[in-house]
C-alpha cells in the first residue's frame, strides 16, 4: 500500500487546483521537448545518412581529402607527413587492462574478407581528461592518444624476400592526437622478416628490445586538417579503414565533417584481412613496447567495430588484439545490449574494474553459489563437491569446488576453489595457503606481477585477484577472500564452440539448463532434477579432477530444499540487505543473491561482487518452494 494514500482524500481539492495549474504549464513544455527532440533526431538523420553518401563517393585521386556537411563533394587539401614513430605489435604478457592483446575484435565467417571497418563509439562517459608519451617516451602529454583500426596478421606476397616462413603483413589505420594537432594517416608492418628490410621503399626497421626478430614499417602521407581533438571530443569520432586490390584509405569522422587519406597499399591486405580491432590506445611506442593512453576520473565507454564483408551475418567475437599500445581501462563484466548498425561486436570499457580480461562471453559465480550462465540465467546452485563449471573445448576446461555452509547454512555453499586447464598448463586457486599452483607445483606471485607458461598462457595477480589468460583469450578470474572464491570465467571466441557445465544452457536458450547426457531441465526447475541428475551429471570424478591438488577436505552434499534471501530471520534479513544497498547492489534478483551472501559469508564484502553487474537476462526459479514435491 502507497504510505500518502491516507493523505490524498485531504487534498483532493488543492491536488485538483495544482494539476490544473501544472498541466497548462507543463503542456507548452512537452510540446517544445517534443519539437526539440523531433528537430535534433531528425538532424542526427540527416549527418548520419551524409556520412553513409560519403562513403560511397570514392576519393577522387591520391593525396588528402576533406568534406563538410551537407556537401557531398571531396575538397583536396594538403598532405603532411605522418608521426616519425612506430605503433609496434603486440609483445610480451597481455596486460590487465585494454590493449597489447587484450582487447575484443570482429572476426568474419570463414572465407570472407573484410572490406571495409568502422569503428565509433555508442556511448561515453566520465571522459575528462586523458594523458599519456608520445612513442613511449617522455613525460605525458594532456590528451596524447591514438585511436586505431587494426587488421589481423595475415599472409602477404610482399614478405618474398624474408627468410622466415613466418613472416605476414599487418596493417593500422591511425588517428594520431598529440595534445597539439591530429594527423590521420596508415602505419604498414611486415612482421618477422628478419632480414634486412626491402631497399628503395622507405620501410624502417624496428626490433624489441632482447628479441633477434626485424620487423619492418613504413607510414603512408598524413591528414592534418582536423587539428587537434581533446579527449572530451571523443564521442564525435569514428574511423573507417577501407582496402581493396587497387588501394587502400582512412576516413575520420569528426562531427559533420569528414577527413579522408589515400593510402600505399604496402601490404596488400584486401587478400587477407578477417578481424578487425578497434579502440583508443597510448601515442606510439618504441623498442620496449606501445604507451598508455591514461583516462582521469571514471570514464565509461562503449566501443562498436563494425565490419563490412558482402554479407549480413554477425561476426564473430574474438579475445584478440594486434597493436602493442594500451589504455588504463577495463573490460565489463558483461557485453552491452545489442543495437544496429552492424555487422558489428559492441564492448563496454571502464575505469571501475569489471572483468580486465577482454571476453566475448562472460559468466559468474560468485560468493554463495549463484551461477550466471553464459547467456544470463542467474540460478542458485548450493550442493557440495567438485563440479565442471565450464568445458569450452579440451583445452580450455574450468572446474569449481563448493563447500556446504554447515551446521549454520546448511543449504548454502561456497567455493572454496577453482582450477582450470588451458591447453597443457593446469592452473588451481585455493582459499587455503600457497593459493596457486601451476601444473601441480606451488607458484609464487606478487602483487601486480605476472608470467607466462611454456604453453603461452599468462597468469596475473593483482591484489586478492588471479587472472589467467590462454593464448586464444579464454579466460579466468579468480578473487580470494578469506573464506571463498569468486569466479568468473570468459570465451575468447563465443560461437566457435558450445561449451558445457554448470554455466552452458541448453542450446543457447537461456531458460534451459542440460546434464553431461543431454537431459534438459527448463525453468521453473524441478528441485530434485536439478540437485540429483544434474549435479551428478556435472560431478567431477577422481580421474579429471583438477582440483586435488587443494586438498581433499570436503564432502558431497545438496541442499535440503531451496534457500534464499526471503528464508532468513527478519532480523538478519534487515540488516544484510542494508549492508548490500549500501554497496551499490541494484534492486532486483541481484539485490537478493548480494544479501543472502552477505549473511551466509558473514562479511560485508561479499556483496562487492554485485556492485556495477548488469541485471541477468533470466532467473531461475523452481517449479514449487519445497523439494520439487
Amino acid at each position: 500500500m502507497n504510505n500518502s494514500s491516507t493523505s490524498r482524500e485531504d487534498a483532493k481539492n488543492l491536488r485538483h487546483v495544482t494539476v490544473l495549474i501544472a498541466s497548462s504549464l507543463l503542456a507548452g513544455f512537452l510540446s517544445s521537448c517534443a519539437t526539440s527532440e523531433k528537430q535534433s533526431s531528425d538532424q542526427a538523420k540527416r549527418l548520419e545518412d551524409w556520412r553513409n553518401s560519403m562513403r560511397q563517393i570514392p576519393l577522387p585521386k591520391e593525396g588528402s581529402f576533406m568534406a563538410t556537411y551537407p556537401n557531398k563533394e571531396w575538397r583536396e587539401v594538403p598532405s603532411v607527413k605522418a608521426p616519425d614513430y612506430p605503433q609496434p605489435p603486440r609483445n610480451g604478457p597481455r596486460p590487465l587492462t585494454v590493449g597489447n592483446g587484450n582487447d575484443v575484435a570482429a572476426q568474419v565467417p570463414s572465407g570472407s574478407f573484410i572490406s571495409t571497418a568502422i569503428g565509433s563509439f555508442d556511448s561515453v562517459t566520465g571522459v575528462t581528461s586523458e594523458s599519456g608519451p608520445i612513442g613511449n617516451t617522455g613525460p605525458s602529454i594532456a590528451n596524447a592518444y591514438t585511436l586505431q583500426l587494426n587488421t589481423d596478421r595475415f599472409t602477404t606476397t610482399d614478405c618474398t624476400g624474408s627468410p622466415n616462413a613466418g613472416c605476414q603483413g599487418w596493417q593500422q589505420f591511425v588517428f594520431e592526437n598529440n595534445g597539439t594537432s591530429g594527423k590521420l594517416y596508415i602505419q604498414y608492418w611486415l612482421l618477422k622478416y628478419n632480414t634486412t628490410c626491402p631497399p628503395g621503399e622507405n620501410w624502417n626497421q624496428f626490433s624489441f628490445t632482447g628479441s633477434t626478430d626485424v620487423y619492418c614499417w613504413k607510414n603512408s602521407p598524413a591528414n592534418s586538417m582536423m587539428g587537434n581533438q581533446p579527449i572530451a571530443n571523443l564521442g564525435q569520432l569514428s574511423l573507417q579503414g577501407t582496402v581493396s586490390a587497387t588501394g587502400d584509405s582512412a576516413i575520420l569522422f569528426v562531427g559533420n565533417q569528414m577527413y579522408a587519406q589515400t593510402g600505399l597499399n604496402a601490404v596488400h591486405a584486401a587478400a587477407g584481412w578477417t578481424t578487425a580491432e578497434f579502440n583508443l590506445f597510448g601515442d606510439g611506442g618504441n623498442s620496449s613496447g606501445g604507451g598508455q593512453a591514461t583516462f582521469n576520473g571514471t570514464p565509461s565507454v562503449v566501443v562498436r567495430t563494425r565490419v563490412i564483408y558482402g554479407g549480413t551475418a554477425r561476426p564473430t567475437c574474438v579475445v584478440e588484439g594486434f597493436t602493442g599500445e594500451t589504455s588504463n581501462l577495463n573490460f565489463g563484466p558483461s557485453a552491452p545490449g545489442a543495437s544496429p548498425p552492424g555487422p558489428a561486436v559492441i564492448a563496454t570499457e571502464s575505469s571501475a574494474g569489471g572483468a580486465t580480461m577482454g571476453n566475448c562471453s562472460a559468466a559468474t559465480t560468485v560468493g554463495d553459489t549463484h551461477l550466471t550462465t553464459f547467456n544470463g540465467l542467474l540460478y542458485d546452485f548450493q550442493a557440495s563437491g567438485d563440479f565442471v563449471l565450464a568445458e569450452v573445448d579440451p583445452d580450455f576446461v574450468v572446474q569449481t569446488r563448493q563447500v556446504s555452509g554447515a551446521p549454520t547454512w546448511p543449504d548454502a555453499s561456497v567455493n572454496s576453489a577453482v582450477a582450470t586447464r588451458m591447453g597443457k598448463t593446469k592452473v588451481a586457486i585455493c582459499v587455503a595457503s600457497p593459493q596457486i599452483f601451476i601444473d601441480d607445483n606451488p607458484a609464487e606471485l606478487g602483487d601486480g606481477q605476472s608470467l607466462s607458461t611454456p604453453d603461452a598462457v599468462d597468469i596475473s595477480r593483482r591484489g586478492n585477484i588471479y587472472f589467467i589468460t590462454s593464448p586464444s583469450g579464454n579466460s579466468v578470474r579468480a578473487t580470494v577472500n578469506a573464506t571463498w572464491i569468486d569466479v568468473l570465467v570468459g570465451v575468447g571466441n563465443c560461437c566457435a564452440t558450445t561449451p558445457k557445465g554448470l554455466l552452458a544452457n541448453n542450446n543457447g536458450n537461456v531458460n534451459q539448463l542440460a546434464a553431461r547426457d543431454g537431459t534438459v531441465l527448463t525453468n521453473p526447475f524441478n528441485f530434485d532434477e536439478l540437485y540429483h541428475h544434474y549435479a551428478d551429471s556435472w560431478r567431477v570424478s577422481t580421474n579429471e579432477s583438477l582440483l586435488s591438488i587443494c586438498g581433499q577436505n570436503f564432502t558431497n552434499g545438496i541442499p535440503q530444499k531451496p534457500f534464499f534471501a526471503r528464508d532468513l530471520d527478519p532480523k538478519t534479513y534487515r540488516r544484510a540487505l542494508a549492508v548490500a544497498k549500501e554497496a551499490g547492489v541494484k534492486k532486483g534478483p541481484l539485490l537478493d543473491a548480494a544479501t543472502l551472501d552477505v549473511a551466509v559469508i558473514g562479511t560485508n564484502t561479499a556483496a562487492r561482487a554485485f556492485v556495477g553487474v548488469h541485471a541477468p537476462i533470466a532467473v531461475g526459479k523452481f517449479a514449487t518452494s519445497y523439494g520439487g514435491k
